[in-house]
């Protein structure tokens, strides 16, 4: 059995998963492999996959499965798993500082004292505590920031399209009521055609005048344009994201220019404790298929 590393995995894994069969990060090898390992950055088409003639199994190091084509998967009869748990607490915290950087200032102060500033009287913070915060999405994530939340004394409101309660949040029959009285909105959504640019500018109008958004779910979730012109107005006092339309983003997207942004480069799931997470379960996904495969189980 030869398996194929495509992306980046904790540095222990490759010898861990020896014991299965050959690994290879070269991915020349692509036709020969039956099994890969894939983060964000590999995209699994239909022409990686026809390319992949011996592929039976397709890992994604992480949660969301919108970069592979898992329709075709199906259709070729090669199993597609995830690893949906492990990048829970990595991610949560990452939306957590993007929403302390907002509300402390974090990134202009440091700006104004790196160009030569004093701007003590000129940046005044606000505190998280009595603030709401609407989840946009509760799963394993959102749940994770709603508990950090609440510990630091929030109103947690939740919209998720089952509407299935929350033991973490009250869960709002729509997405206009859930943000309508948020002062933080955070994405927690894979991306699906429900989700893809759900934040618009009719949902943005429906949110209170200076709040702010938190995207650490999908870039694709908001139109770019819409969250854009919103910064220039005021309507949103931030947009904090470490999620793009690609990685990298394209010159030309608005977020790069508008004004009261945070940025990061889709570091949310890179915590060395999560990767060595990611790593366990991917481990554990090669075990049970090393030993169907070895009993000749598809």
């Amino acid at each position: 059995m030869l398996i194929l590393i495509c992306d980046a995995f904790d540095n222990s894994l490759p010898d861990r998963l020896r014991v299965f069969g050959e690994v290879t990060d070269d991915v020349a090898r692509l036709s020969e492999a039956d099994a890969v390992l894939i983060r964000s950055k590999t995209k699994c088409t239909r022409a990686f996959i026809d390319e992949a003639k011996n592929l039976k199994l397709i890992i994604r190091g992480g949660v969301g499965l919108d970069n592979v084509d898992r329709d075709y998967a199906g259709e070729r009869g090669i199993e597609v798993r995830n690893t949906p748990k492990a990048s829970s607490i990595a991610v949560a915290e990452m939306a957590f500082a993007l929403m302390l950087a907002v509300a402390s200032r974090v990134t202009e102060a440091h700006d104004s004292m790196v160009a030569g500033r004093w701007d003590k009287k000129q940046l005044k913070r606000t505190e998280l505590s009595g603030k709401t915060l609407c989840l946009v999405g509760m799963g394993n994530i959102a749940s994770e920031v709603a508990k950090r939340a609440e510990a630091f004394g929030m109103k947690v409101v939740a919209y998720r399209r089952s509407g299935k309660p929350s033991p973490f949040a009250e869960v709002m029959p729509s997405l206009g009521q859930a943000v309508a009285d948020a002062d933080y909105v955070s994405l927690h959504t894979p991306l699906t055609d429900q989700t893809r640019g759900m934040i618009d500018a009719q949902v943005i109008a429906g949110m209170k005048d200076g709040a702010a958004l938190i995207n650490t779910g999908r870039g694709a979730a908001i139109v770019e344009a819409d969250v854009a012109s919103a910064l220039q107005s005021g309507k949103l006092r931030a947009y904090a994201t470490d999620v793009w339309p690609s990685d990298p983003p394209p010159a030309d997207c608005p977020i790069l220019k508008a004004p009261n942004v945070i940025m990061a480069p889709h570091l949310g799931a890179s915590t060395k404790e999560n990767l060595a997470r990611i790593g366990e379960e991917a481990h554990q996904i090669v075990q049970q298929f090393a030993e169907n495969f070895a009993q000749g189980i598809k």
